[in-house]
This record gives structure tokens, C-alpha cells and sequence, in this order.
């Protein structure tokens, strides 16, 4: 079987992208660390806001962040407004902050987040490889978005603890999460506690040592870093429309990248219900607002706990086999009943030489092909939801912390074997 990583790749490359001729012509700083995205395209009205927050980064101990360890990178493109006035402007104010400035008219089918995220991490990621920082870091945020004034800070302290990807913690601007219909923002705070007990339910029955608890479940372009090496090693961000975010963390996954779900990186972004994309938080907020008093529906809390059993076991199998133990056939049913996917397919999975998040990805994959897993749970009220998972996890918090810092233990020590026997 393989080891936790895959082989290392060049990011992908559109057939437009020429490294040849860079978007930023400007070297980059020899003491630079961590090169920041910044996708804009009409963001005229918090820009200002959102650099404001870039250019006034302290350490852990609130003090000044050098300017020379970030540099941000700003891609315009096909934008209509004062954006890249403004851009250009605050650079000049600004003058000892690294800011590079790239507007761009691009072709219709070229011209979504996507496409525009891509070009800025090649770049970022082009640029700290020329310094050879394979632990450099490409962070990326949005244009609408403020990050914390330790944001910069606290990735590097995730990233200097062993992670290779970094998701921030998004809330929504208060202001903005104010104006939302009373029932839009009901529906987004519960999803927020629904997702954060999924996300704690998860450290207790399928613990990650490099993801421990407390932590969250984001892993969206507002606050999301990832190491140059990791980026390489996962292929780069992946070319598709939107979610484009997703796809990038669908892909790390698969190359068994350490993320962590950082609670100390921090973001505030916009409660606007016109997004860029067709898909996104803004789409969501809309669709809240316009839904009226029709039931929200999420998964039940017993397809949450079966699945994530189900996962443990899994990958405790998988780094048995990765350690040369031939697993026994009712050990592979009990996993394959609980999963709903076919047993004799589960046995040749096993068989592959790949990584246990695409060995996972593909198990999903069979479920959605096999159709009997959705045929099993029946999608629930997320207020039914929240109320159970708060059942289920209250004697996990009780009992469960020696246990789950013993389990992680384990995984560590199963993780390093595995990895010396490759």
C-alpha cells in the first residue's frame, strides 16, 4: 500500500497561464513567509476595509508583523467600479506594505471565482517556490471579507504546529447578519451550531491528531492557507466554477494533507445575498430569506454517527493493511453493512495502492452509485437535529477526553509506523 502522501505534481495550469509571463512582475521579498490572495471584482464598498485589515497584521504577542514576511497579491478582474481605484490608492498610502495590484479583463468563460483563485495561488505559489520556502504559505481571503489582526499570525502558528492547510473560523458581519429576515438568520445560526456539533461529535468518534478539538468545520476562500509543498503535492486548485474552495479541500484530502480547522484564525465576511457565484454563502442567504416557513432539512443524526464509526473503523483497517495485516472478510462486511456499499468492492479498494482520503472519497462516491445509503436515513429538521446531537455528544464531553487524547496517541503512533513501512 502507499504512504500517507501521494507523489508531488506541478499545480494545474489553465492553457491561458504562461509562468513565463508572471502577474507580478515585482520580486518577492527574501524574508517573505506567506504570500495572501485577494480575489476582487466589484468590491468597492468594503475594499478599503478589507486591506485596512491586511496591512495592520500583529504577532501572537500584539506586536507589529513585520512587513516584509507577507506580501498580498490583488487580482481585479472585469471589475466596473472603484475597486481597483481604490486598490491603488491605499497602495500608495501605504507604501511599505507588499501590495501588488493585477487587473485583468478576462473572456467571458474564464471570468468566475474559480478560474480568478487559480491564477492568484499559481501565483503565490510560483513566487515562494522561487525562494525555495516549500513551508511558505499561500493564504487566501476575499475581497469582502476582513481578517483578524492576528490572522496572518495564527496560521503560521498552525502551520509551525505540523499542519499543512489552514481553515479559518468565517462569521458574518453583525451588521450585516442583522439586516437579514428574522427567518434567513435563524436558519444560518442554526446551521452554524448544527455544523459545529457535527464538527465536535467528529473529534470524538473519528479523532484527528492534527485536528484536534475545540475546532470547526470551514475550509472556505475567505480564510483558507494551505503550504506551498501541499498545494504542489494536491495538484493546485482544481478548475471548476465554484465551489472552487471545496474542490481544493476535496483535493488535499485525497493526498492525506494534515488540515486543521483552526479556531484562533479568524474572519468576518459580508451578509450580502448577491453573490458571484451560483453557489456560496450569499446564494444560501437568499435562498434562506426566500424559502419562507418551508422545514430546513439536514442529515439525521444517526447516518452522522453510523458514517463516522464506520469512517474510524475504516481507516484504523486501512493502516493495518498499510502495516501488512491482511484483514479478515467479516471485519471488511461489518464496515461495507454499516457503509451500504458492496462488500467484494470494499475488499478491492482495499487492495489499491492510495490514500486513505481517496479510498474515503471513493467509498462516497459508491454510496451515492449503489443508492441504498440515502435510502436508509430519511433527512430530518435541523432543530430535531441539534436537539439529538447535543443528546449524543453530552456523555461524550463527560467521559471522552482522556479517551480521545489516548486515541490520538495511538493514531500518531500507527500514522509514523505506517509511514516508515512505505
Amino acid at each position: 500500500m502507499q504512504s500517507n502522501r501521494l507523489h508531488i505534481t506541478s499545480p494545474s495550469v489553465s492553457a491561458s497561464d504562461d509562468f513565463s509571463q508572471p502577474l507580478v512582475q515585482t520580486a518577492i521579498a527574501a524574508d517573505c513567509e506567506v504570500c495572501v490572495i485577494v480575489p476582487v471584482r466589484n468590491e468597492a464598498a468594503t475594499l478599503e476595509t478589507t486591506l485596512a485589515a491586511l496591512a495592520n497584521q500583529i504577532d501572537l504577542n500584539a506586536k507589529r508583523l513585520d512587513l516584509d514576511r507577507y506580501e498580498i497579491i490583488l487580482l481585479a478582474n472585469n471589475c466596473s467600479d472603484r475597486s481597483v481605484t481604490i486598490a491603488h490608492q491605499f497602495a500608495a498610502a501605504h507604501p511599505d506594505l507588499n501590495l501588488h495590484i493585477v487587473e485583468k479583463t478576462l473572456p467571458i468563460a474564464e471570468a468566475h471565482i474559480g478560474r480568478v483563485r487559480q491564477m492568484l495561488m499559481n501565483e503565490a505559489y510560483r513566487r515562494l517556490s522561487e525562494l525555495g520556502h516549500k513551508r511558505g504559505v499561500i493564504a487566501s481571503t476575499d475581497g469582502d471579507s476582513q481578517v483578524s489582526p492576528t490572522w496572518i499570525a495564527a496560521t503560521l502558528h498552525e502551520i509551525a504546529q505540523g499542519a499543512d492547510a489552514v481553515g479559518g473560523r468565517i462569521v458574518l458581519d453583525p451588521s450585516g447578519l442583522a439586516r437579514l429576515s428574522a427567518h434567513a438568520r435563524a436558519c444560518h445560526l442554526r446551521e452554524v451550531g448544527y455544523r459545529s456539533l457535527i464538527a465536535e461529535l467528529e473529534s470524538y468518534l473519528d479523532p484527528d491528531p492534527h485536528n484536534p478539538s475545540p475546532r470547526h468545520y470551514q475550509n472556505y476562500g475567505a480564510s483558507l492557507a494551505v503550504t506551498a509543498e501541499i498545494y504542489a503535492q494536491a495538484g493546485g486548485l482544481p478548475l471548476v466554477r465554484s465551489p472552487e474552495d471545496v474542490a481544493l479541500y476535496q483535493a488535499l484530502l485525497r493526498v492525506n494533507a494534515r488540515f486543521r480547522h483552526s479556531p484562533i484564525v479568524r474572519v468576518v465576511t459580508s451578509a450580502r445575498q448577491t453573490g458571484r457565484t451560483q453557489m456560496g454563502l450569499a446564494n444560501q442567504l437568499s435562498e434562506w430569506t426566500t424559502m419562507g416557513q418551508q422545514p430546513f432539512l439536514v442529515e439525521s443524526v444517526g447516518a452522522i454517527v453510523t458514517r463516522l464509526r464506520a469512517r474510524q473503523q475504516l481507516r484504523n483497517l486501512w493502516l493495518q493493511i498499510l502495516n501488512g495485516y491482511q484483514p479478515a472478510l467479516k471485519s471488511v462486511e461489518l464496515i461495507a453493512g454499516a457503509l451500504k456499499v458492496s462488500t467484494q468492492w470494499l475488499m478491492q479498494e482495499l487492495s489499491q495502492p492510495q490514500t486513505f482520503g481517496l479510498l474515503f472519497e471513493r467509498v462516497e462516491q459508491r454510496q451515492q452509485a449503489e443508492g441504498v445509503w440515502s435510502k436508509c436515513w430519511d433527512s430530518i429538521e435541523i432543530r430535531q437535529a441539534i436537539q439529538e446531537l447535543r443528546l449524543c455528544l453530552a456523555p461524550l464531553r463527560s467521559a471522552g477526553a482522556s479517551l480521545n487524547s489516548e486515541f490520538a496517541a495511538i493514531t500518531i503512533r500507527a500514522q509514523a509506523s505506517a509511514s516508515e513501512s512505505a
